[in-house]
This record gives structure tokens, C-alpha cells and sequence, in this order.
């Protein structure tokens, strides 16, 4: 019996393989024009319902093709040759029809393609080369005029918001580039907004490696998602730019203006913004980059911390960002240039960025502060009135030195001036007491502040393949110095509601810092066989600066020249890190695994000038590391990772520099403080079928620290607070992220529809007055949202985003911050007759009344705007627009850590509406257009 099962279970493998083998394709590929045989051409069979490889092969010497061994099922066949446009067609294999004929299919040159040609489907848009996905910007219809970011949202997979943010398959897009080379510093927007879609030739997408993953070929996980933009050959030479004027009511205006010119291997670009509508000028990404904070790490593994000015210095300096608090006036500007030569073997690339932010302001800023016998409650109001001046240059030299070796030398400078005013009225009350103090101050500051950047980097690679050795230097010097005024008055009461004491301080003070760092890194990877690799890394920094804070009393004449040795010091700092790390890289198939460690030996010292002593501190860091990484298919990739580190207490928590600028709020040292060890677990699952327009997103996280650094709090009967950090070891510290995302096209409706779910949960902890305290929040949320786009009819977006918040504090448990909220958003744009277009969006939020804050918050931000365009190529623009219609803008933030609840309200840009004239022109490749 079990020999015939045998022999049936052979015979219907048999007959399988026979059936699967009758199931076929063939055809043969000519220029519909030439009426020649189009040799080699790349031939593919996709699934039709997930668009997943089948098979693949090439057309003969003959031009033609034939793919067996298929199996029944629908499928897309699609055929692409380089300068032809590509061609799908669906098709059908079944017992009734086991071969598929396509016969003679003509292929047609792009440069013969007729203007009312359409290829229908964006299949035949769209290839697959290795990981990176390439879109044919010819293949999908924009208007005249558009720009690229106009292009981008007709892309499969990738999304642009109204701030210009590019979010591609699930991830933050973070470098645009074109052809290959950063633009204005790697500024998307300045490249989305500005650079037309009808020079892009293609749209290239994918996980940028790091510089060093690239060099030796071995990954290291450290990724980012790109955008490349191809020009057309012809489009690489002449001029285009923008001018964009407006003027409004209420005294609101607005003036931008970008011109560039392309010749070859060079590219020329000039912008310039002046507004006080919000727009800085910088994108939501550059932004960032472009701060010039004093804050330096001497290490990049848990090295300590030192706060040497700038961001976060006793007068509260300001770091030049606008968050929608106040109104703005920017003026920005900036120039770019980039080239390349010897066969592009070198190139050079720079940047200039200069620009001013002012920014004027009231805000009121509620606290609760849960504490063991009750609830402490304290009203701030402040005036402000910040203003920042900067301007930076870059450079970067790359140079291929020989078949083998490669230099890139990178240098940037920053020059930034600061002046700061506020004045502060706050009081604290406590239930069953009444009122226990109240605070007057006000503070100035003047800074200036110089930053110079250095580092080359130096690769080589050996006869042995994948062997490699990399040389990394780094330089930076930073310099600040300020100077302003502290005055307050601060009144205690005691418990009948009596005046107990009154605190006058009145000083000037200044801060003057320098700090110096040089970073050193070895890398050599050694092959140990085809799937395991050795990378080894060795580096050494020193890192040295001086700190100088001196206060003064004023005299009996008025001058400031009495020195406050207590809140004053000169310190002098010196580090010295020694690092040494190997990891192993494990590459099989589509398995990748990564595992290792770094230690960092620090040897710090700090020179107290002042009182002639000195204090040190030796401490190895660790920082464990462990990934796996599985390709499951050229469109779905999973991944595993965790990472330990130590952290370091700050020269803060050790020994802080005492400050007065705040009486209510002290500081103290704790020189007995430990590190922390923190591990974190990753899980990510990423897949996006291009073709098919389906993506799902999985991720989840989990950390949680050891010997944790916390804040121990006291509040005495006054509502003064004094604070020190402890290390805890009875508890531990934790918090989890889950994410789930998914999005797919309805393509009989042309509908793009979203789903989304996310949880969050942070436990931490604190003492206050030595009851320990244990704060949970949690957060879960869902969003939901649909899109169409139709470049000449209409375009709509519509995203609602429940979720329900928990926020409460073990001490007091039944004042807590648990509630309900709710954002949507939406857009429409309307494309009308006569070369009208209206535009329109809105967003609503809403924040439920809870146990802490009695009131809901509700808001909607609804604006609009007309727009006529004029000219066979639309390339003048008038604009009416109006912002916050409803005038519904009041700025209010809720935020809760620790045993603090706070709720923000500030003033910021409401109603306005304003006219605009928009003018595009361009001379490129031959085409005229003014």
C-alpha cells in the first residue's frame, strides 16, 4: 500500500509539473517606426493581484521572446527597453487558453511620443531597479508650470504635506536630491517648491546607505530615505526662477524670490523670503541644521555633556526657531553653487545662508504640580520679545584620487547674534492655603556666537574584496559670549496670607566660552569569509574649553563692577575619549545580521579657577548592538534590533552652576551620581508593492533603564522648589511605541485610502518631598484618511485622527489629565474654467475637558484661496487668499510629565487675507517662457 501511494503521489507531482509546463508566453518586440527587431529587451510577468515578480527573461538575437513553466492565473506582462516608452498589457492564463500570443508588439522612442499619446496605467511609469524604485516623470500628467513637489503627489507611494514634508512608503523622506548632489544643504523644500516637474526626467527612490556602508559594502542599518532627481539632458542648461509678492491686511506681507541657473556639470541658484506670515524661509528639515546652538557632546557613546551657552543659558538665550508662538518677521537669503570636473572624478559644492527671525509675543503658561499632601498651581504670564541675526557658509570637496581611494573634505562656518527680552508675572497658590508667592523679572541678553566646522574623510580599498580601511577626522572650535540684565522681585507669604519676606536681585551678568573638539576614527573591515565580515574601529578625541560667568551687584554709583563670587565662575575643561569597537556583519541571500559593541574610555577634568581645585571623573562607557534583517522580497523587508548604552550624568546634575535667575526653582549637585543603563528592543516589518499601490507599515518598540538618573524634588511651605538628581534602583523606567499603517489604491474609484494605529506608554518616576512618584501616561490614536488627485480637474485630501490620552501622577490620583481629543484635516483644489483655481483647507481639533483643565479646547483653522492664472503657459499667477477665515487661531498646548500637568496659551498669527502676484519664467534647453 505504501508503494502505490508512492507511485500516486509521483504521478501527480508528474502531471503538476506537466501542467505547469503547458502554460507559456511568447511574442516577439519591434520600433513601430524603424520596423526593426529590438534586441535583448527585458521581458517581465507579474501577479496581477499583488504585482509580485512571476518570471523574467529577454527577446533574442530575432526579437523574440517565449516564458514557460508559468501557472494559471491572471498576470500584467511588461516590456521595457532603454529610450522606449514601456508597454503593459493584462493577460489572462487558463485550461482554455495555456499560451498567450502577444504577436508583434511596437515599442515606441520617447522623443516620437505624441502629446496626446496616453499611456494608460502607471505601470508601465514605474521600474523596479534593485532597491531602488524609478518613476518616469513623463508617464504621469501635471499641469503647466508645476513644480516638482505638484509632481511628487502623483507618485505611488509618497505623500507631501502642506508644509512641504515627504513622507515615501511609510518614511520620512529627509535628502532631495538632483542628480545626485545635494541642493542649498539638502533643504527639500527649497528643491520641491522650486524646481520645475517639467525639467525631471526621473524620480528615483530609495534607502540611502551611509558613507561608510557604501564604501565597504557592508551594511550597517543606518539609512536614509531619498529622493533623486534625474534632469533631462536638455534641461540642464539655462535659466528659470520664481517671484512671489503679496500684501495683506492687518499689516501682513509677504516677498520670495528664487533664480537659477544650469549649465552642464554646474548649477547657480539665488533665493531670498522677507514675511511675517510664519514662512522662515527654511524647510521643515533644514530648520534644524541650519540652529547653531553651543550645546557639545564630548562623545557620541554616553560621553558627558557640557553646557557651555547658547541654548539654555541662565538668561535664556534664544535659539532662533519660530514654533507658532508670537508673530514672526524673517528675512532670509541664500546662494548655492555646485560643479564638477575630470571626468567627474572631483566636484565641489557650497552653500551661503544668511537670514534674521524676530519674534514678539505674550504667552501664559498654567501648572499643576501634584505633590504628596496636595496640589501646588502656578500662573505665569510672560512678554517677549526675541530677536536672532546668523549666516553660515559650507563647503564640500569630493575627489576620486585613483581607481582605489577616494578624499572628501567638508568645512562650514556660522556667525549668530542674539538679543532677548522678557518680562515674567507669576504667582503659586495651594489649596487650602492660598497664595504662597509671587515673582517679578525681567531679563535681557545680547550674544554672539561663532561655530567653525571641519572633517575629512579618507577611504581605501584593498586588492581582497571587501576589504577596506577609512580614516575620519573631525574639528570643531565654538565660541560665545553674552551679556545682560536680571532684575526680580520675589514675595513669599506665609500661611495666613501675611507678607513673610521679599527677594530683590538686580545684576549684570555676563558668560564668555570657548570649546574645542577633535574626533579621530579608524575603521579597517576584514572579510572572514563570503557572508562574514569584521569591522573594526578605533577613535580618539580630545575635547578642551574654558568657561567664564561672572555676576555683578550695582554699586552706589549705579555701575555694575560689584562681583557676586557666588553666582559667578571660571572653569576650565578637558576630556580625553578613547573608543574601541568591533561588530560582525553576517550577509547571506536576503539575511543580513549585525552584532558587536563599542567601549569609550573617558577621562574627564574640570579646573575650578575660582576656589583652585579641581574635580575628575573616569568612566568606560558600553554600547552593545544586535541586528537582523531579513529582504523578504524586493518590496517587504523585516527587521530586528536592540541597542544597550550607557548614559552619563551631565556636569549639571554634578556639580551645576548655580543661577539666580529663577529664586523659585534651585538646583543642587550630587556628586555620588552613577550612570544609567538603558536597552532597547526594535521590531520593524515595511512593505510597499509599487506597482499594485498597496503598503503596510508594522513596527514596535520597548525600552527601559537601569540605575536610572531622576529628579528628587522639595517644596518647602513658600512653594519654593529645590532639585537634585538621585539615581533609582528599586524601579525601572519604561516605555513602549506600536505603530501599525497600511495604505492602498481603489483603483476604480482612483481613491488612495489610509489606516492607522498607534500606541504609546511611558512609565517614569520622581521623588518629591521623599514620596516616591510614579507618572504613567499612554496615548493610543487611529487615523483614517483618503486622497485623489486629478492634475486637471480636482484634488482632495481628507485625515481624522482620534485618540483618547491617560496622564496621572500616583500622588494625586484623582486630579489627572485622562481625556478625549480629536484632529481632522482636509483639502480640496478645484481646477476652473478660464485657467481659474480654487483652493481650500481646514483643520479641526479638539481637546476634551478633563480632571485637571475644566474647559474643552476646540479649534478650526479653515483657510482659502483663488487663483487666476494667465498665458498659454500659466506662468503669471494673481491670488486672493485669506488665513484662518473663522479667526479661530488661539495658540494653546497641553503637555504632562512627571508630577506636572501644563497647559500653554500664547498669541500667534490669527485672520488676515492677502493679494499676490506670482511670476514664473525659464529659458531652458531652448524653450522660452516669460
Amino acid at each position: 500500500m505504501k508503494l502505490i501511494a508512492l507511485i500516486a503521489l509521483f504521478l501527480c507531482l508528474v502531471l503538476k509539473v506537466s501542467a505547469q509546463q503547458g502554460y507559456a508566453v511568447k511574442g516577439s518586440v519591434t520600433d513601430s517606426m524603424a520596423t526593426y527587431k529590438l534586441v535583448n529587451t527585458t521581458i517581465t510577468v507579474l501577479n496581477q493581484q499583488d504585482s509580485t515578480l512571476v518570471k523574467f527573461g529577454r527577446a533574442d538575437a530575432e526579437g523574440n521572446f517565449s516564458l514557460a513553466t508559468l501557472r494559471p492565473g491572471k498576470f500584467i506582462l511588461l516590456v521595457t527597453y532603454p529610450g522606449y516608452a514601456d508597454y503593459a498589457e493584462d493577460f489572462t492564463l487558463d485550461t482554455a487558453h495555456a499560451i498567450k500570443d502577444f504577436g508583434s508588439l511596437n515599442m515606441i522612442l520617447k522623443s516620437t511620443l505624441l502629446n496626446d499619446v496616453i499611456i494608460k496605467g502607471k505601470i508601465a511609469a514605474i521600474k523596479m531597479k534593485g532597491d531602488t524604485t524609478e518613476f518616469n516623470a513623463g508617464s504621469f500628467t501635471v499641469r503647466p508650470n508645476a513644480r516638482v513637489e505638484d509632481l511628487l503627489q502623483q507618485l505611488p507611494g509618497i505623500q507631501v504635506d502642506k508644509d512641504g514634508k515627504i513622507t515615501a512608503q511609510g518614511q520620512t523622506v529627509t535628502k532631495v536630491l538632483v542628480d545626485g548632489d545635494e541642493f542649498f544643504g539638502d533643504d527639500p523644500t527649497l528643491v520641491t517648491k522650486n524646481l520645475r516637474a517639467d525639467m525631471v526626467d526621473k524620480v528615483q527612490l530609495y534607502d540611502k546607505k551611509s558613507d561608510q556602508a557604501v564604501f565597504t559594502g557592508i551594511d550597517d542599518d543606518k539609512t536614509e530615505k531619498t529622493i533623486n532627481l534625474k534632469l533631462k539632458e536638455d534641461k540642464k542648461k539655462g535659466y528659470f526662477g520664481k517671484i512671489d509678492a503679496g500684501a495683506g491686511t492687518d499689516d501682513f506681507y509677504g516677498l520670495q524670490g528664487m533664480f537659477n541657473v544650469f549649465k552642464a556639470k554646474q548649477k547657480f541658484s539665488v533665493y531670498s523670503t522677507l514675511a511675517n506670515t510664519g514662512k522662515t524661509g527654511l524647510s521643515w528639515q533644514d530648520s534644524r541644521k541650519y540652529n547653531s546652538g553651543t550645546t557639545v557632546e564630548f562623545s557620541d557613546d554616553g560621553g558627558m555633556m557640557i553646557t557651555m551657552g547658547g541654548r539654555g543659558d541662565e538668561l535664556e538665550s534664544y535659539d532662533g526657531r519660530y514654533n507658532n508662538e508670537g508673530i514672526p518677521l524673517a528675512r532670509t537669503g541664500g546662494l548655492h553653487y555646485d560643479t564638477k570636473w575630470n571626468k567627474d572624478k572631483q566636484s565641489l559644492n557650497t552653500n551661503y545662508k544668511i537670514g534674521s527671525l524676530g519674534v514678539k509675543g505674550t504667552k501664559n503658561t498654567l501648572t499643576q504640580n501634584n505633590l504628596p499632601d496636595g496640589i501646588l498651581n502656578s500662573n505665569s504670564d510672560q512678554n517677549f520679545d526675541n530677536y536672532i541675526f546668523r549666516q553660515k557658509l559650507d563647503l564640500s570637496y569630493f575627489a576620486n584620487l585613483d581607481s582605489v581611494s577616494t578624499l572628501k573634505i567638508s568645512v562650514d562656518g556660522t556667525l549668530k547674534n542674539s538679543e532677548t527680552n522678557s518680562e515674567f508675572n507669576s504667582s503659586s497658590t495651594k489649596a487650602g492655603i492660598g497664595l504662597l508667592n509671587t515673582s517679578e523679572r525681567n531679563l535681557s541678553n545680547d550674544g554672539k556666537d561663532q561655530l567653525f566646522n571641519m572633517s575629512a574623510l579618507y577611504t581605501l580599498k584593498f586588492k581582497k574584496p571587501r576589504r577596506t580601511f577609512s580614516a575620519n577626522m573631525s574639528y570643531s572650535l565654538t565660541k560665545n559670549s553674552s551679556a545682560g540684565f536680571l532684575n526680580s522681585v520675589n514675595t513669599f507669604f506665609n500661611e495666613t496670607g501675611g507678607q513673610d519676606s521679599v527677594s530683590h536681585i538686580n545684576q549684570y551678568k555676563t558668560n564668555d566660552g570657548i570649546n574645542s573638539v577633535l574626533n579621530t576614527n579608524l575603521t579597517y573591515t576584514e572579510p572572514l569569509s563570503k557572508s562574514l565580515a569584521l569591522v573594526f574601529n578605533y577613535g580618539l578625541g580630545f575635547n578642551n574649553g574654558t568657561s567664564d560667568r561672572k555676576s555683578f551687584n550695582q554699586a552706589g554709583s549705579g555701575r555694575y563692577n560689584l562681583l557676586d563670587t557666588l553666582y559667578s565662575n571660571d572653569y576650565e575643561l578637558n576630556q580625553l575619549t578613547n573608543q574601541l569597537g568591533a561588530v560582525f556583519n553576517y550577509k547571506q541571500n536576503k539575511t543580513t545580521i549585525n552584532f558587536g559593541t563599542k567601549a569609550t574610555a573617558v577621562r574627564f577634568n574640570q579646573y575650578d579657577v575660582y576656589h583652585d581645585r579641581n574635580f575628575d571623573r573616569n568612566f568606560i562607557n558600553w554600547s552593545p548592538q544586535a541586528s537582523y534583517l531579513l529582504k523578504i522580497s524586493q518590496q517587504a523587508t523585516f527587521r530586528f534590533a536592540y541597542n544597550g548604552n550607557n548614559t552619563q550624568p551631565q556636569l549639571s546634575d554634578i556639580q551645576p552652576i548655580r543661577v539666580n535667575t529663577d529664586p523659585l526653582n534651585i538646583t543642587i549637585g550630587n556628586k555620588d551620581l552613577n550612570p544609567s543603563f538603558s536597552n532597547r528592543f526594535n521590531l520593524n516589518y515595511n512593505s510597499y508593492k509599487v506597482l499594485s499601490e498597496q503598503g503596510l507599515y508594522i513596527g514596535a518598540s520597548f525600552g527601559f533603564t537601569s540605575n536610572a538618573i531622576v529628579s528628587n524634588m522639595t517644596t518647602d511651605a513658600a512653594g519654593k522648589n529645590t532639585y537634585q538628581s538621585i539615581n533609582l534602583s528599586s524601579k525601572m523606567p519604561k516605555n513602549f511605541n506600536f505603530y501599525f499603517g497600511g495604505d492602498r489604491k481603489i483603483k476604480s474609484l482612483d481613491l488612495r485610502i489610509g489606516l492607522g494605529l498607534n500606541a504609546y506608554g511611558n512609565t517614569a518616576y520622581n521623588y518629591i518631598n521623599k514620596a516616591l512618584n510614579e507618572a504613567e501616561s499612554y496615548n493610543f490614536s487611529g487615523s483614517f484618511s483618503v486622497s485623489r488627485w486629478d492634475a486637471k480637474k480636482y484634488s482632495f485630501n481628507i485625515r481624522i485622527e482620534p485618540g483618547y490620552n491617560t496622564s496621572q501622577s500616583s500622588l494625586q490620583q484623582q486630579v489627572n489629565n485622562n481625556g478625549w481629543n480629536l484632529n481632522s484635516r482636509a483639502g480640496f483644489t478645484l481646477f476652473l474654467p478660464a485657467k481659474f483655481q480654487l483652493n481650500t483647507d481646514a483643520d479641526y481639533q479638539f481637546t476634551a475637558a478633563t480632571a485637571s483643565f475644566d474647559n474643552n479646547f476646540e479649534r478650526t483653522i479653515w483657510n482659502a484661496s483663488i487663483r487666476k492664472k494667465f498665458f498659454k503657459e500659466e506662468n503669471l499667477t494673481l491670488e486672493i487668499k485669506g488665513n484662518d477665515l473663522l479667526n479661530q487661531n488661539t495658540g494653546q498646548s497641553r503637555s504632562a510629565w512627571s508630577n506636572r500637568i501644563i497647559q500653554n496659551s500664547y498669541t500667534t498669527i490669527r485672520r488676515y487675507f492677502m493679494f499676490s502676484v506670482i511670476w514664473d519664467f525659464n529659458k531652458m534647453g531652448g524653450s522660452v517662457n516669460k
